[in-house]
């Protein structure tokens, strides 16, 4: 007991010091620390949770020691990991797999606890630097109006007409398993209360026996998937969260709103039907590049989600019946209980007149009883779709339409309002509307997304079939001019006779899906990889031959950077066409892809032409009078998109929001935005808040000096990332080697593939495996890469330029935000690592190239950081830096026991005869793989203990990064 004491204590010398007053995430660390330690010893014994400090150990000195590290230290952690058995060396990976989920909910309890204390001291909300990292409501409106010279009414009048519609998906990238959520979810609120300062001894002894078992049990549950979840597990994976946290979260959110617009001076309640939060799915819907989601499972998801909100809605209204229990009533609801209760119109006018004298039997039950059993029959058809594709219950006898639940609310709610119980009718009856208006009767709208070559393949079948030759052969012009004559005719196209292959029915059943279903389930149809007018106009023509009763909106998703470069004169062509201008009342969203841009040029370039596309784009909507909305396919990682909420609204160009943003929450970082109630209150109030300053108080536009450096420091970027990535032959062998990007598909985190072509390269490896990859060995090289050598090409065309790139870096927020998330990119990497990687996997002849890369790095490093005038990375955001330091030193062995299980892994595919270096590098590059390379990677059986470990470190890992791909 003694010597545990002292490894204990000798552990927590190396753990970082406070950074504030209110900064508890050390003292949160180190109970999870101990309580785990002590779950380790109980169930492995004292010599594995040894191991597991010494390796702690060994790691912290490491890290501790800046510049080239304790390379020492480093080896000697190889060593110990390395020399494990099967069995040990599973444990030691899920013990740091555990501690860093556990690290995680320790910084989610200190986030939530800093934000009670700084809601505690209201002097403190205005304070400049919390301006910059979050978005606090109440914050935010007296800042508009006491500095912008906002008026309460100017933001009361913005907000009833602001939506922001977050939008989930189900990107293969969440590693962590639901049930571990659930457990994880237990321990955080342990954690939580643990901290009150009001708790008693019997408490606190009761809450640490409770912390103690749940970690125990989440030890205990199996983190990793045996067998790849399906769209209909994702998406019930998904939509937990609306029964967990958002269904809550919203009328609470709104409630705060309130709150905040009452303390400047607003005494008016937001009315029930703002849209001011909406959401949407891609799950079961996104079908780009993914088999597994067939019309079938889009069928499924609707009327699961429908289901759903059906059990929500009718838990609630029996809540509320319980909780109305008044008598008084206005003549407009007792007239509405009469003709529920079926009274003549003699007996009826005699109970209302008896009525005004004697407390009636309760009204508002009557009307409210009349919901609920509508809503039990809505239940019970859709449970009888989902089981059987046909219900007995007649369409009539249920709700279809949200208006028809809402009517009677709204007809309870003014009853109350007019015989003086307003405060009652703004409780949970308020709360309630505000649901149904937000969720409908589909909980979420679904959107459906389809890669444009698909459809192209529908017309191609058409037009030959036709006897008009090859649709795929025709000029843009022609397609153009035969989709518009389609579509300002009438005649059908095609029958039953149309010869289809599997690509061409699955296109033309799902849109027959879409039209069989109701119209509210669906949200817009996303075209990926749109290049010209004629993509939108083939949806357009697809959803009327398949006689879609309400079509869905068309949005075109513009990804790479050719395509964004063209995106302003390709949108400019389809507004020129009388009838699609016609078409879309005035209406217009438009997709960018912030994944596939960035991994076509890299991260510099993508971001920049993101920024300036989208200023094209507002000027073309401009010019034909268009209402422009703009959909941001953001990921987690910085590679994808990711970052500060708050900083990436308000860094975006001016009039690009006005009140109407769309954004994905990939699956990555679904958890840290509503896995718990403090998380999604705080994601909803970002989201929020930050939309209505940039509408409000939008940024000022870029001088012509800032955008000619940033279109050269572009151009050099991708010219070098492009050089390295796609030009240089040695580039993709040095990648498959260095990285576990080989081993990705083993990890069944996703119903997704991980590539679009299954033998495909590097062009047809999806976005998020690529930066996936990339994470796993701390090297993050798409992020930074090209960033370096545009920062030097400026630097020496011009020395003064480094004057107007630190003005850039203090006065332009999209600036600021760029370098800064590479800065913290800069952080989170270690070079000795990915350099650990490249000695014991990749080959002599390459380990040059990787060097070089390494070198890049670091200069790359050192001119962001001079840019910055930071002498070291996040060096004004020292709250962050302790939450790396922290999370470092749980990251480092999964590291360094992943590579030496990659090498194991990869001897052993050796040993049966198949390299693959064999395969031509040239074809390699091209994304011509062997099908047998291919098959060896997914179904090789390895020996006991490989597998398991090399998993347990990538969702290690991918914890210790916050986010995966």
């Amino acid at each position: 007991m003694q010597k545990m004491a002292s490894i204990n204590a000798q552990m927590r010398l190396l753990l970082p010091k406070k950074v504030s007053d209110d900064d508890q995430l050390v003292e949160y660390d180190s109970i999870l620390l101990d309580r785990f330690l002590n779950v380790l010893q109980d169930l492995h014994g004292s010599d594995v949770k040894e191991t597991v400090e010494k390796c702690y150990e060994l790691s912290g000195m490491y890290s501790r020691v800046e510049g080239q590290g304790d390379l020492e230290k480093l080896e000697r952690l190889g060593e110990l990991l390395n020399n494990l058995d099967a069995g040990d060396s599973i444990v030691v990976a899920s013990s740091f797999s555990h501690m860093l989920n556990l690290g995680n909910l320790a910084e989610e309890v200190q986030i939530a606890y800093r934000r009670r204390v700084k809601m505690a001291k209201k002097g403190d909300l205005g304070d400049e630097n919390s301006a910059l990292t979050e978005s606090d409501l109440e914050e935010t409106f007296r800042r508009l109006v006491n500095q912008i010279g906002k008026t309460p009414a100017e933001i009361f009048e913005a907000l009833k007409h602001q939506t922001v519609d977050l939008v989930l998906t189900a990107h293969p990238t969440q590693s962590v398993r639901r049930s571990l959520l659930q457990k994880h979810t237990r321990i955080r609120s342990c954690l939580s209360q643990l901290n009150q300062v009001d708790i008693t001894s019997d408490e606190r002894q009761e809450l640490d026996e409770a912390l103690h078992r749940e970690i125990q049990a989440a030890f205990r549950t199996d983190e990793i998937r045996r067998t790849p979840p399906t769209p209909q597990d994702e998406m019930r994976a998904g939509m937990s969260y609306f029964h967990e946290t958002i269904w809550n979260g919203l009328p609470i959110f709104l409630r705060r709103v309130d709150t905040a617009l009452k303390a400047i001076g607003v005494e008016e309640r937001l009315p029930y039907d703002v849209p001011l939060i909406q959401f949407s799915s891609w799950m079961g819907g996104d079908r780009d590049g993914n088999p597994r989601v067939t019309p079938e499972v889009t069928r499924d998801v609707c009327l699961l989600a429908r289901l759903m909100a059906a059990n929500l809605y009718f838990a609630q209204i029996e809540d509320l019946m319980f909780e109305l229990s008044m008598w008084r009533c206005s003549d407009e609801l007792r007239n509405r209980v009469v003709q529920l209760t079926g009274a003549t119109k003699k007996e009826a006018k005699h109970y209302i007149e008896f009525w005004k004298t004697i407390p009636s039997t309760e009204p508002f039950r009557v009307v409210l009883g009349d919901v609920r059993d509508k809503l039990y029959q809505t239940r019970e058809r859709m449970r009888q779709q989902l089981s059987s594709g046909k219900s007995e219950i007649a369409l009539d006898e249920t709700f279809t339409d949200k208006s028809q639940i809402i009517e009677p609310l709204d007809l309870c709610y003014r009853s109350l309002c007019e015989t003086g119980d307003k405060p009652v009718a703004d409780g949970s009856l308020l709360d309630f509307m505000r649901q149904v208006s937000c969720f409908g009767l589909s909980l979420v709208k679904l959107d459906i997304r389809q890669e444009s070559e698909r459809h192209a393949d529908v017309m191609d079948a058409i037009t030959l079939h036709l006897g008009m030759g090859s649709y795929k052969d025709w000029s843009e012009e022609q397609r153009q001019e035969w989709l518009i004559s389609e579509l300002r005719g009438k005649r059908p196209l095609f029958g039953s006779d149309l010869p289809m292959t599997e690509e061409v029915k699955d296109v033309l059943e799902t849109l027959r899906v879409v039209a069989d279903l109701p119209s509210d389930c669906f949200g817009a149809y996303i075209i990926s990889m749109a290049t010209a007018p004629s993509d939108v106009l083939a949806v357009e023509l697809l959803q009327r031959e398949c006689q879609v009763p309400k079509p869905l909106r068309v949005v075109p998703l513009f990804e790479k950077l050719a395509d964004l470069q063209l995106a302003a004169a390709t949108l400019s062509r389809l507004f020129s066409i009388d009838w699609y201008l016609n078409h879309i009342n005035g209406k217009q969203e438009v997709m960018i892809g912030y994944s596939d841009s960035g991994k076509d040029a890299g991260r510099l370039s993508a971001a920049w032409q993101m920024f300036t596309a989208q200023e094209e784009l507002v000027k073309v909507a401009k010019q034909y009078g268009i209402k422009l909305t703009m959909f941001h396919g953001r990921g987690g990682t910085v590679g994808r998109g990711g970052g500060p909420t708050h900083l990436a609204i308000l860094s975006q160009p001016p009039d690009t929001v006005n009140g109407s943003l769309r954004v994905t929450i990939q699956g990555e970082v679904i958890e840290k935005s509503f896995g718990e109630e403090e998380l999604c209150f705080r994601t909803l109030q970002r989201f929020t808040a930050a939309t209505l300053e940039h509408g409000m108080h939008p940024p000022f536009a870029p001088k012509p000096a800032w955008r000619n450096l940033m279109d050269d420091m572009a151009g050099v970027s991708t010219e070098e990332y492009r050089s390295v990535v796609m030009k240089n032959p040695t580039f993709v062998p040095y990648f498959r080697a260095a990285t576990p990007e080989q081993e990705y598909g083993r990890m069944n985190i996703g119903s997704r593939p991980a590539k679009r072509k299954p033998s495909g390269g590097i062009e047809s490896l999806r976005a998020i495996p690529w930066i996936f990859a990339w994470t796993q060995t701390r090297f993050h090289l798409p992020v930074w890469l090209g960033v370096g050598g545009a920062l030097k090409y400026v630097l020496q065309v011009d020395p003064k330029n480094m004057g107007i790139l630190r003005k850039m870096y203090d006065q332009w927020p999209f600036f600021r935000v760029t370098l800064d998330l590479i800065e913290m990119v800069f952080a989170k990497g270690d070079p000795r690592i990915a350099a650990l990687y490249d000695r014991l996997l990749v080959k002599d002849d390459h380990k040059s190239f990787g060097e070089k890369l390494r070198n890049n790095y670091n200069e790359t490093r050192e001119l962001v950081l001079k840019v910055a005038g930071h002498e070291d990375v996040l060096e004004g955001n020292p709250t962050l830096k302790q939450r790396l330091r922290l999370r470092e030193q749980y990251i480092t062995p999964l590291n360094v026991q992943q590579a030496y299980t990659l090498k194991k892994m990869r001897d052993f595919r050796a040993q049966l005869g198949v390299h693959e270096e064999n395969a031509n590098q040239e074809e390699l590059h091209n994304g011509k793989v062997s099908s047998e390379l291919v098959m060896l990677n997914t179904t090789t059986q390895y020996p006991p203990g490989l597998e398991d470990t090399l998993i347990l470190t990538m969702k290690g890992i991918a914890a210790g990064m916050q986010n995966t791909g």
